[in-house]
């Protein structure tokens, strides 16, 4: 069996047995099974100029490899490019977009370094699968080394529209660097169709004018083929499930329910992030109790919101927004034994969240665009199946065109997620156990290790197909 390289912005922490999701279970599992390399930044920052060599752990047949990255290199790659550039447009904000030339520069540079490093490492008969929006080139620096390695790629994030995407900086290079790989991977359908969309309308420069698709959604471009497909990553969904109905659990929801004194909990967790729908949910919550004034003091709404890129204005506008919207909710509606909204701003462990997941009687997943959205799939493993709690679930998150059990909202429409949050808190009992059934069926039968299985079997398979034209 051949070995497999994983390649990703961030590296997964083998010590840690509780790792943080459905991708780290996934690909380190893959790894184990076949031997192999997880390769990429360390998380630290240097000073420019500064020479680092690659960090070195090996875990039994895997080991990880690891790099820092220069204070360049961080602004201009990280913060620049990726997040200030490509995270807004694939995630429809081209208003958030903030480009400056140095940063495309420094995305292409940094992935040519990643290549450098990475390319002494790799063996003949390497399978290599990179992931995410921060690696888009790197199989093209690749091959531009010399290797014919089979090579894949994952998108977590959307894939936006042609015209949207069409406003990338790079648009014509990213799309080709693109067409490096065997195998281009989405969340959803629509992903896959808006990808295959901006490849048949070609390019600015018609660099792509010959290109078609061929043998189910395989792109031709007379000199490449690329195999576009579906691939919708799940979750651990029964180690999740066991984190949840444990002892420890049943204290941390025994304790929940003594400080809230509220009978019903609503629960989010979400980054801190705009596309996240964020303060959207808030005003539905305020609506929720204006319309309803029955159901004040007995429900509450907890928004968990770790940090994130905080050296990114657009982060620190939304966290201040957020904190003014939940002291406006509060000092509106709060009692001495009723606080509406509890807001937290700061990393909650994960045994913790499984706990509140179960807990709680509704499940506010409601982001403006996400690639998937775990947080889904993980209160779905969490419920108590005799008294579950209820997903109300944004139209607009990849995991909509899977969950089709949960109530489905327009994040964009405040009394749309008011009336359903009600609808949800008032359900039978009856309904609430079927749709469970039918969403705890869905997430296991779509979990992580069927999501990476299914990925490389179609990687491999494209490898094999691509040797064989080669003869």
């Amino acid at each position: 069996m051949s070995r497999l390289v994983v390649v990703s912005n961030r590296v997964a922490d083998f010590e840690d047995a509780a790792q943080s999701g459905g991708l780290a279970v996934a690909l380190a599992d893959a790894l184990r099974k076949r031997g192999g390399i997880w390769f990429g930044w360390d998380g630290k920052v240097v000073q420019s100029g500064t020479r680092v060599p690659p960090n070195f752990n090996t875990y039994g047949n895997v080991t990880t490899i690891t790099l820092p990255l220069t204070r360049k290199d961080y602004n201009q790659f990280y913060v620049g490019f990726s997040n200030s550039v490509l995270w807004p447009i694939f995630h429809y904000r081209l208003d958030l977009v903030s480009h400056q030339a140095s940063f495309l520069s420094g995305y292409k540079r940094v992935n040519s370094k990643f290549a450098d490093a990475l390319s002494p490492l790799l063996k003949p008969d390497d399978i290599i699968w990179i992931h995410d929006f921060h690696l888009i080139p790197l199989a093209a620096e690749l091959r531009r080394r010399g290797h014919k390695h089979t090579m894949g790629f994952f998108l977590h994030i959307p894939f936006p529209s042609h015209e949207t995407f069409s406003a990338t900086p790079g648009y014509d290079w990213l799309i080709e660097a693109f067409l490096s790989y065997d195998l281009v991977g989405f969340q959803t359908t629509k992903d896959v169709e808006n990808f295959a969309h901006s490849i048949l309308s070609g390019s600015d420069a018609n660099t792509l004018v010959n290109a078609t698709i061929v043998d189910d959604n395989v792109i031709d471009t007379g000199t490449t083929r690329t195999k576009i497909g579906r691939f919708p990553i799940g979750i651990d969904v029964e180690a999740f499930r066991n984190m949840a109905h444990s002892r420890e659990a049943d204290e941390q929801i025994a304790f929940l329910q003594r400080r809230t004194l509220a009978r019903l909990n609503i629960i989010g967790v979400d980054r801190l992030d705009y596309s996240k729908g964020l303060p959207d949910r808030l005003h539905a919550f305020r609506r929720l109790l204006e319309k309803y004034p029955n159901i004040q003091k007995r429900v509450t709404l907890m928004q968990i919101a770790p940090p994130t890129r905080e050296n990114v204005e657009a982060y620190s506008d939304i966290r201040e927004e957020l904190e003014k919207l939940s002291g406006a909710i509060n000092g509106e509606f709060a009692d001495f034994d009723w606080t509406p909204v509890r807001y937290i701003h700061r990393s909650i462990p994960r045994h913790i969240l499984a706990a509140l997941f179960r807990g709680s009687q509704i499940g506010f997943v409601t982001p403006l665009r996400d690639g998937m959205n775990l947080v889904a799939k993980e209160y779905i493993a969490a419920q108590n199946n005799d008294d579950p709690g209820v997903l109300v679930l944004s139209k607009f998150a990849g995991a909509a065109e899977e969950l089709e059990e949960a109530l489905i909202v327009n994040p964009y429409d405040i009394d749309d997620m008011a009336e359903t949050l009600h609808l949800a808190l008032e359900m039978p009992l009856d309904e609430r156990r079927d749709r469970q059934t039918a969403l705890l069926a869905r997430i296991r039968a779509g979990d992580a290790r069927q999501w990476q299985a299914s990925y490389l079997d179609a990687l491999t398979e494209q490898g094999r197909e691509r040797k064989d034209r080669r003869g």
